[in-house]
C-alpha cells in the first residue's frame, strides 16, 4: 500500500488563485478571481495579500484588479530556462506507447532535418530501422510531414534544396512541384490535426505524427506513433490518430503553450 505524502492544504488553496490568474488573459476582480478558484471572496483575499507581499501578484491602484506580479514572471522565466522539451515529452510518449501498444518516437528539427531523438517500442514486433539519430524524409514520412506542416515554408524548401545537394539521400523526394505538395501537406494537417504515412517509406507500416508547440507558439518537437498495418488502422478517424493528437496537445501544455484552434 502506497502511503499518501503529507501536503499543506493552504498552499494548494492559494495555488488555485495563482493558476486562475495565469489562465486568464488579463487582470481580474476579486469576485471573478475567487469564483475561478472556487473560493468565497472573503477567503481568497488574505491569500492575495500574502502573494502581493511576495511579489507574486499585483493589484492595480485604480481598478483594484489583480494580475500576476514580477516574482511570478521570474519564476516562469526560470521554468522556461530549465525546461527540456524531450524530457517533458518523455512521460507522455511512454504513456502513449503503453496505451496503444505501438512504437512511439520523438523527433526534433536539426540542421539535417527531422531527427529521431528517442524511440519507445511497443510489445508488438515492428522491424524498422529507426533509432536515435535517424534522419527522416521531410515529405516521405509522417514525422517529416508534421514538421513541414507547421514550419515556415522557407525553412522547408531550403532544407529540401540542401538535401538534394548533399551526399545523404534521405530527403530526395520525388516531388515535381514542391510548393504544391507543401500546400497539400499543410491543408491535410489543418483538416485532421495530424500528419499520416500509409505504407511508406516502409511497406506495411503506417504512422501518425503531430507537432508539439512551445510557449512562443513554435514547433518544439514531433511525436509519432507507428505500427504494422494489421494492428495500426490508418483512417483519419482512427483512435490512434486521436491518441497522437491528444499526446501532442499534452506535451504542448507541458511546454507552456496555450492551445489555439488550427487556422482554417
Amino acid at each position: 500500500m502506497i502511503r499518501e505524502q503529507r501536503a499543506v492544504q493552504s498552499v494548494e488553496v492559494g495555488g488555485r488563485l495563482l493558476i486562475a490568474l495565469g489562465q486568464h488573459n488579463g487582470p481580474m476582480t476579486l469576485k471573478d478571481l475567487a469564483a475561478a478558484a472556487g473560493l468565497p471572496a472573503s477567503r481568497a483575499h488574505p491569500y492575495l495579500v500574502s502573494f502581493g507581499r511576495l511579489g507574486l501578484i499585483e493589484q492595480d491602484a485604480l481598478s483594484g484588479r489583480y494580475a500576476l506580479g514580477p516574482a511570478a514572471l521570474q519564476l516562469g522565466l526560470a521554468c522556461l530556462h530549465q525546461l527540456d522539451p524531450v524530457k517533458a515529452a518523455g512521460p507522455v510518449a511512454e504513456a502513449l506507447s503503453q496505451r496503444i501498444d505501438q512504437t512511439v518516437a520523438i523527433a526534433l528539427w536539426g540542421n539535417m532535418g527531422p531527427a529521431i531523438v528517442r524511440v519507445i517500442e511497443g510489445t508488438q514486433p515492428l522491424h524498422v530501422n529507426m533509432r536515435a539519430g535517424s534522419v527522416m524524409s521531410l515529405f516521405g514520412t509522417a514525422t517529416g510531414r508534421a514538421f513541414a506542416a507547421v514550419l515556415p515554408a522557407r525553412v522547408v524548401t531550403e532544407m529540401l534544396a540542401a538535401s538534394r545537394g548533399e551526399a545523404r539521400r534521405a530527403d530526395r523526394t520525388a516531388v515535381k512541384d514542391v510548393g504544391r505538395e507543401l500546400e497539400a501537406i499543410v491543408a491535410e494537417f489543418r483538416r485532421h490535426g495530424v500528419a499520416r504515412a500509409v505504407g511508406r517509406p516502409i511497406p506495411g507500416v503506417n504512422a501518425f505524427s503531430a507537432p508539439a508547440f512551445d510557449h512562443e507558439d513554435k514547433p518544439a518537437l514531433v511525436i509519432t506513433a507507428l505500427g504494422h498495418e494489421d494492428s495500426f488502422p490508418a483512417g483519419w478517424d482512427s483512435p490512434l490518430a486521436a491518441a497522437v493528437r491528444e499526446a501532442a496537445a499534452e506535451i504542448s501544455h507541458r511546454l507552456g503553450h496555450k492551445n489555439k484552434p488550427l487556422p482554417a
